[in-house]
């Protein structure tokens, strides 16, 4: 499989190839937007186009994912010129997993426990259609815009007014739309769909809130991956020393819904299918250790890691200690 990483080191941006333990950079390539825009535009296989553009420049990775490089890594996916056109997006109850963890967070509430559980029914029986026809809608939710995305290595934070933080691991499908306003999957990556998950616990009317936060996605944009079912594991480091782990599976052999359907429902809408748009979306996650009553603290660690995916993301968890000020709407009149 073809694996990209995108870099800075100062004002310059590259894209490299993952060619274990090195990193070969690619020439005329500053982003992976540019080179799926040519691809998308041009015809021909991105892989092709990639293999082309190989250079003789390395870099050493084991440096790089360290934080020893002047070489820093950056999220694998970005709109270059204006963030906000790239959307990004998850899609919950995809996973039995998912559902009992909605189930046990919401126990007191018999009609929210009926409600999630009922709209994972419906994905087992209808989430997985023949080829070509629509099946049951998912779960949908806004996490934000390009802005809210973090690379590898770089805090996920949790802001004043926020309850608290927890990871939720993911495979994330990244998508470009094509000036024919066609929605082109460039490829896949691991994920940190962070959440507020005590707030959503307080009411699930919460969820939308919930999800308002900053999220991780790298460090390695894999572009053919398979998605049957991929192993993976997530681990929370605490002072060096492991707080919690647990393997995970995700892919559509372990999911309620399949890939295609999942994208359907995404880009149906019109709004979803702007040329020159890229979105990020998230798959659903199989665990969570909230779910296992774990409560991360300010400097935790959060380790992601899915077989075929690349090196694993990691990021630490930051409380923001800023307070919670108040927001004051000036009026215009």
């Amino acid at each position: 499989m073809t694996r990209l990483v995108q870099l800075q080191k100062d004002s310059i941006r590259r894209v490299a190839v993952v060619e274990e333990p090195r990193l070969r950079l690619l020439r005329s390539a500053a982003s992976v937007y540019e080179l799926a825009q040519e691809t998308a535009a041009g015809g021909g296989s991105l892989v092709e186009r990639i293999a082309g553009l190989a250079a003789d420049e390395e870099l050493d990775y084991d440096a790089v994912y360290a934080g020893r490089s002047q070489w820093r890594l950056l999220p694998p996916i970005s709109h270059p010129r204006e963030p906000a056109r790239c959307l990004v997006s998850g899609t919950g109850l995809t996973h039995l997993g998912s559902a009992k963890n909605r189930q046990a967070m919401h126990e007191r509430s018999e009609a929210e426990m009926n409600d999630s559980m009922r709209m994972f029914q419906w994905g087992t029986r209808g989430g997985k259609p023949a080829p070509g026809t629509i099946g049951i809608a998912p779960e949908w939710f806004y996490k934000g815009q390009g802005t809210s995305l973090r690379a590898h290595g770089e805090p996920l934070d949790v802001p004043g007014y926020a309850e608290d933080g927890g990871e939720e691991a993911e495979i994330a499908g990244i998508y470009l739309i094509g000036a024919d306003g066609a929605p082109y999957r460039i490829g896949m990556a691991i994920g940190n769909e962070f959440a507020d998950h005590k707030l959503e616990k307080r009411n699930y009317l919460h969820l939308a809130a919930s999800k308002l936060r900053a999220c991780s996605l790298g460090p390695e944009l894999v572009l053919d991956p398979g998605f049957d079912s991929i192993p993976g594991a997530v681990t929370l480091w605490r002072d060096g020393r492991i707080l919690w782990s647990e393997e995970i599976l995700t892919g559509e052999n372990e999911m309620c819904h399949s890939l295609a359907n999942l994208e359907h429902h995404h880009f149906k809408f019109e709004a979803h299918r702007r040329p020159g748009d890229v979105h990020v979306h998230y798959f659903g996650a199989c665990c969570l250790s909230f779910g296992a009553g774990v409560e991360l603290a300010d400097g935790d660690v959060m380790e992601i890691s899915f077989a075929g995916f690349g090196r694993p993301l990691r990021n630490p968890l930051r409380v923001v200690r800023d307070g919670n000020p108040f927001i004051a709407v000036r009026s215009l009149c």
